[in-house]
């Protein structure tokens, strides 16, 4: 220490009052850099430390302006109220311009309230290559852009404090009242009729039912060909229409909630959606947000207030406020409040607002920090005064208001393919039906006055008797046949398809959401499902990338080992005396007890405790003072009169504690210093105050420089009692060893703490460098002055206020290092192993350090023993060039379009990578890194282990199939310090180049566009907030349960969907193609021996029902059967459930069945007198008995649902073709009586049904004898088991 002071001297009390120079929180606030382009994302999981340096929020310690020294700038300056921005920018560079998909990533961030506008470490250090990069390199966040302009280019926004009309004296703000609904009663039907004619079947259907309208072609009645389209319009409006009146009710709710509002110079209720731009609102404790509101005071004199931030952003840990000091002190002495204030025209950035505020005469800049949003609550604050500058559609909430990007089932896209082959079939039919007729016409024009089916006149007698019949001449009577036949055969298109699909997704989320083994006891959060377009995708998955902490891991801190002045503690971690045994920390009168128990290191707390001097006792008590101090925390006190600490030395009253922050590793930190007894008990604006074993020391805090991704750091400026006046630092080790002192004194520390470093990271640690050092007079009062400077420039804020934190973070002491430990999730290592053994690969994607990250992936069997490691470090574009093309040359590896046909490459079934021949591989360590020579291997499955820093380079489009080869030929990939736009790249990557499907799951906002880049979003509902699961398609508690939701619903939901379209299209198709041989027999002359309703019927009523409930309810294998066998997944990557193969011979069975169906009933009928309405009957229950023993024959899992669905829909339609058959006006009327009285009716739908399905029968079985699938074997498996427990 410089000064020569004791550290821990608690002399001088008086200073304890003692204002602060300057006192502010100089903080890393956000602004636009210089006139170039940014990339806005969110820090989280950057390295295994920066977490732990994170804000609860935007903190800042106010004191009250120096009485003296007026005419000094230190004390002239206006008393900023420590914005700390916890999201910063700073450039996304990269070696080459057009990075134009980098940019869409970034924007996918934004939707869904993931304006994740923290910056992200790219590189581990700034190379030269990157400081050569042009403005024009960088990549911008086009939604996210908030220029300088804003406040003085563009005409800036302007609020007159309590004079809303004034502020809105041209009536261009809107006002509160928000509305997150579609509709409204005059532009519902109009708008959702619109919305649902984007499907181009319908459309399809829209044109069939209009030509239907037109005399010449009304095949069917009018009103009946309308019934399908309107139907399945009518049932998505209602659902449409309920989810938009509920949306309705949630706004009139939101809308016409009370506030208090200054009106009259009296705080009056009024409701939400008549609260205007300027007026004051007093909000009190526990109460929501009801507008963007710049603090004016709060009940705590320093004007600091604390909210929750959950319904914005998700996170549920309370973040700091303030109101600025000036204007806080006039609203505590209750004085009238005017001014103005500047700010930016409305934007989506959470996290970030730039304002500058006029009052009583003076101006001073306003942050993020002095500004509150809709829908954030207020927290342990009995009440918050403010102005409103942003209200209703203009507020951040509502700007953030956007739904994630929509995505489409691979199963559907493939259904559009065979939808157009069977588009080609239907005008093939037309075109024959049409050609045929003009064929018979013209073989039959002096005819056509004696033949059945077209007349040239009218031969009845009466008043039409020689009038014109419905001939218009060969060649519209062609068209006309044409259009007609498009009319008759128009189910070949399946539209019922469409709302069936709906329905059984519906069903199949409802079974997955009540899965009672996907449920997470422990956080109480069951199975979500947000999406429900891409059920059928979960069973076709072959790649997996997944964020590591609180996804693999349960991202609940725990301290684990410390390195203090070069040495080592917690490799045992016992307990050290009672007190600690209880968790009490302190050895004086007031006693604290942590929540959690945090067992402590013996020879640590007496290091701590024995009264030696110099660096002996300095560094462990700045080390923990700093773990104390250096954070924004916010701890709560709460009494504990239960405590079990009896003993005559514990007299005194407990009080349990426990702290508030935004990362879980700024809270283990706390926690542990208070374990060692350096408890952090009290917060406000100015200062904080620390149990230091018993005895309370005060610390004024100086300013406050938070995290930022740039720097990799934070730091706190603190003023002692005896006036000494320190910067505590912590962060990243990467950041923190190039800025310590070079003194020759701390070499041997400084070696033994990276090699403690490098221990800890290898047992999966998250580690933090911990420095310090004095300031001097001359260095606070120069830092001051750059503060004030940096604090209040409204251009390049972000960099004066790093270049602020620069100037004191330097020739600091080493203290020593921390290690966090962040265990795996229970269940991890089974899932990925069976996840392995289905045949899917798992990329993680992290933040972490490569050591910690490595860690990891060997706990959770990612990497296993046998497997050969191919590192890959690069600091420039050349450089990983050469690394990938060393490493494939060295194992072998050659793009598929470029290999020689004399390298076979065998795709692994079981493990679905590419095995290297033996030949190509020479390389035999374990781990190799590209570059190195001299080295062998054997054949073993390969890893690829990269870093982010490398990443930069590579995702160029001339490097990412170099990387694209060397990654498919690897068993695993493992991404470390990627940012979030580098995991969306990755996962475009295997995307674009592969026709496989990926998932991605994370917890965090840095996973949201990984989330949403892939095919399949899964989010964690865990320690970081709900972004990921609000961005995401499913959400679960647990890593593990991913496991069931792939090889269990995701299999059944694949087999379902894929044959509920092969039937689909069957069931349509061997109806047309009946309707088609009649014609043939007709003279094609388009007629039907079905009614209109019995067409229209056939798919709506007689045959609906069983396609939805087999759908849903059936299952090829039990889930027991499934997770055993893991293998069985392999049947989604093969396509078994649905491909063109299964159509054809589906197509070609049909036309099979349509000939018998068809033919049976003409030849046994031939020679008698039935008429063609009795044969119309006899084909309708016909077809449909026959399609429901087609389902029959192909149901794996029979429930009492599924008989009541299958036999039931065959009694529905007998009932219905009585209903129809008992009215007199209809061509068919008792028809049917007479044909049931026969025994030759019910032989011939005997006969029918055998013949039809003989084919299949003998299919299936030769199938099953001689070439069974796996799943064919395992049910057979499950079978034979259930016998033997019998």
């Amino acid at each position: 220490m410089t000064t020569g002071d004791p550290l821990l001297s608690l002399g001088d009390r008086s200073s304890f009052d003692r204002p602060s120079i300057g006192s502010t929180y100089a903080t890393s606030a956000s602004s636009l850099l210089e006139d170039s382009e940014y990339c806005l994302t969110r820090t989280s999981d950057v390295n295994d430390s920066e977490e732990a340096t994170r804000s609860v929020g935007d903190t800042n310690c106010l004191e009250k302006p120096p009485s003296k020294f007026s005419t000094c700038r230190a004390s002239r300056k206006h008393f900023s109220s420590a914005e700390s921005q916890f999201f910063s920018q700073f450039p996304l560079e990269f070696p080459i311009p057009d990075r134009r998909r980098l940019v869409t990533w970034g924007a996918m961030e934004l939707q869904n309230f993931n304006s994740d506008s923290a910056a992200f470490e790219i590189s581990r250090a700034t190379t030269p290559e990157q400081e050569k990069l042009s403005k024009s390199q960088r990549v911008c966040h086009k939604s996210v852009q908030f220029e300088d302009n804003q406040l003085h280019g563009k005409s800036p926004r302007l609020i007159y404090i309590d004079d809303p009309r004034r502020t809105n004296d041209k009536y261009e703000f809107t006002g509160n009242e928000i509305r997150t609904s579609k509709y409204t009663l005059i532009t519902f039907l109009p708008k959702n009729i619109f919305i649902q004619f984007h499907r181009v079947a319908y459309l399809y259907f829209l044109g069939i039912a209009a030509l239907n309208q037109l005399p010449p072609l009304a095949v069917f009645g009018r009103a009946a060909s309308l019934i399908p389209l309107l139907l399945v319009l009518s049932v998505t409006a209602i659902k449409d229409g309920y989810e938009d009146w509920r949306r309705h009710r949630s706004d009139q709710h939101e809308n016409n909630r009370d506030a208090l509002v200054l009106q009259s110079g009296k705080y009056l209720a009024k409701k939400w959606k008549n609260i205007q731009a300027g007026e004051v609102v007093k909000i009190c404790a526990e109460e929501t947000i009801p507008c963007d509101m710049v603090l004016l005071g709060t009940s705590d004199s320093s004007g600091i207030a604390y909210i929750q931030t959950m319904n914005l952003d998700g996170e549920s840990n309370l973040k700091t406020r303030y109101a600025r000091q000036e204007v806080a002190s006039a609203v505590s002495e209750g004085c009238e409040i005017s001014g103005l204030i500047r700010c930016e025209q409305p934007n989506r950035n959470i996290y970030e607002f730039h304002a500058n505020m006029e009052f009583q005469g003076n101006k001073f800049p306003l942050s993020q920090s002095n500004i509150v949003l809709r829908g954030c609550q207020l927290k342990n604050t009995d009440w918050v005064i403010g102005v409103v500058v942003y209200a209703g559609q203009e507020t951040k909430a509502m700007l953030n208001s956007a739904a994630s990007p929509s995505k489409r089932s691979r199963l559907e896209g493939y259904m559009n393919r065979e939808t157009i082959w069977l588009s080609v079939f239907l005008f093939v039919m037309c075109f024959v039906v049409s050609l045929g007729m003009g064929l018979w016409l013209i073989r039959h024009k002096d005819q056509l006055d004696t033949l059945p089916y077209y007349r040239k006149i009218y031969f009845n007698k009466g008043r039409d008797n020689g009038k014109k019949y419905k001939y218009y001449g060969i060649p519209l009577e062609i068209l006309f046949s044409f259009l007609s036949s498009i009319i008759v055969f128009q189910i070949m298109i399946p539209i019922s398809l469409y709302i069936t699909m709906e329905l059984v997704r519906l069903g199949q989320t409802f079974f997955m959401i009540e899965d009672k083994h996907m449920f997470d006891s422990s956080s109480g959060s069951g199975f979500q499902c947000r999406s429900l377009n891409i059920n059928e995708d979960l069973g076709q998955i072959r790649y997996i990338f997944s964020d590591k902490t609180g996804t693999l891991t349960e991202n609940k801190m725990e301290f684990q080992r410390a390195s203090v002045n070069g040495i080592n503690y917690g490799t045992s971690l016992p307990v050290a005396d009672p007190l600690h045994e209880k968790n009490v920390a302190g050895l004086g009168k007031r006693k604290w007890k942590l929540k959690s128990e945090i067992a402590v290191d013996s020879d640590l707390v007496e290091l701590l405790h024995r009264d030696s001097s110099g660096d002996e006792r300095i560094a462990p008590h700045e080390f923990f003072l700093t773990l104390a101090a250096c954070n924004t925390v916010i701890p709560t006190i709460d009494q504990d009169t239960s405590s079990s600490c009896t003993e005559s030395e514990l007299h005194d009253k407990v009080e349990t504690i426990s702290y508030q922050g935004e990362s879980p590793d700024e809270q283990a930190l706390v926690a542990a210093a208070s374990a060692y007894g350096y408890t952090l008990f009290e917060r406000t604006s100015g200062h904080i105050v620390i149990d230091v074993n018993g005895e309370n020391l005060r610390l004024d805090v100086l300013g406050l420089h938070e995290f930022d991704s740039v720097r990799k750091r934070m730091s706190v400026v603190i003023r002692f009692p005896n006036n000494a006046v320190k910067v505590l630092v912590k962060g990243a080790d990467t950041s923190m060893f190039s800025i310590l002192a070079d003194s020759g004194m701390d070499d041997h520390v400084r070696s033994a703490t990276q090699k403690h470093l490098s221990e800890y990271s290898s047992q999966g640690l998250r580690t933090l460098v911990v420095a310090a050092r004095d300031l001097t007079g001359e260095e606070l009062q120069q830092w001051q002055y750059m503060y004030e400077d940096a604090s209040t420039s409204l251009t390049d804020r972000a960099i004066k206020l790093r270049q602020t934190a620069g100037s004191i973070e330097c020739k600091l002491k080493l203290l020593g290092a921390t290690a966090i430990e962040d265990k795996l999730q229970d269940g991890v290592p089974e899932a990925i192993e069976c996840l392995r053994q289905a045949g899917i690969k798992v990329w993680v994607l992290t933040g972490d350090k490569q050591e910690t990250a490595i860690s990891i992936g060997v706990s959770c069997k990612l990497l296993t023993a046998d497997m050969q490691q191919i590192i890959i470090n690069g600091n420039s574009e050349d450089e990983c060039r050469n690394l990938l093309v060393e490493a494939k040359a060295k194992y072998g590896i050659k793009s598929p379009t470029k290999q020689n046909h004399s390298l076979k490459w065998k795709k692994n079934a079981e493990n679905d990578y590419l095995e290297v021949p033996g030949s190509a591989k020479s390389f035999s360590v374990q781990q190799w890194y590209a570059g190195k020579k001299g080295v062998t291997a054997t054949t073993a499955p390969l890893a690829l282990i990269i870093d982010g820093n490398s990443l930069v380079y590579i995702l160029e489009k001339d490097l990412e199939s170099e990387l694209f080869d060397l990654a498919i030929s690897c068993r695993v990939v493992l991404c470390c310090r990627v940012a979030p736009l580098q995991k969306a790249g990755i996962v475009d990557l295997i995307k674009t180049r592969t026709e496989d499907l990926t998932l991605a799951i994370g917890d965090g906002a840095n996973d949201v566009s990984m989330i949403q880049m892939a095919d399949v979003g899964v989010g964690i509902c865990g320690q970081e907030g709900r972004q990921a699961v609000m961005a995401s398609d499913f959400a679960m508690g647990q890593f593990r349960f991913l496991k069931r939701l792939l090889l269990v619903h995701g299999h059944w939901n694949y087999q379902r969907i894929g044959y509920l379209i092969l039937y689909n299209f069957y069931r349509n198709a061997v109806f047309v193609l009946m309707l088609f041989w009649y014609i043939l027999c007709t003279a094609f002359s388009t007629t039907s021996a079905l009614t209109d309703w019995s067409s229209v019927l056939y798919s709506v009523i007689y045959t609906s029902v069983p396609t939805i409930v087999v759908g849903i309810m059936d299952q090829d294998l039990s889930h027991r059967t499934l997770l055993k066998y893991p293998r069985l997944y392999g049947a989604g990557h093969r396509h078994e459930a649905y491909n063109l193969q299964l159509f054809w011979i589906t197509m070609i069975d049909t036309l099979w069945q349509s000939l018998v169906i068809f033919y049976i009933p003409v030849l046994t009928y031939k020679e008698s007198t039935i008429d063609i309405w009795s044969m119309g009957s006899l084909w309708t229950v016909a077809v449909v008995i026959l399609v429901n023993m087609h389902l029959a024959m192909d149901i794996q899992r029979w429930v009492v649902v599924t008989h009541v669905a299958v036999w039931g829909s065959i009694v529905i339609t007998y009932g219905c073709v009585l209903i129809l058959d008992s009215f007199p006006m209809f061509p068919n009327y008792w028809t049917v009586y007479h044909l049931v009285k026969s025994p030759k009716y019910w032989l011939t739908i005997l006969l029918i049904t055998i013949v039809a399905l003989l084919p299949r029968f003998l299919f299936k079985v030769v199938q099953e004898i001689f070439c069974p699938s796996d799943i064919q074997i395992a049910r057979e498996a499950e079978v034979l088991s259930k016998q033997d427990e019998i």
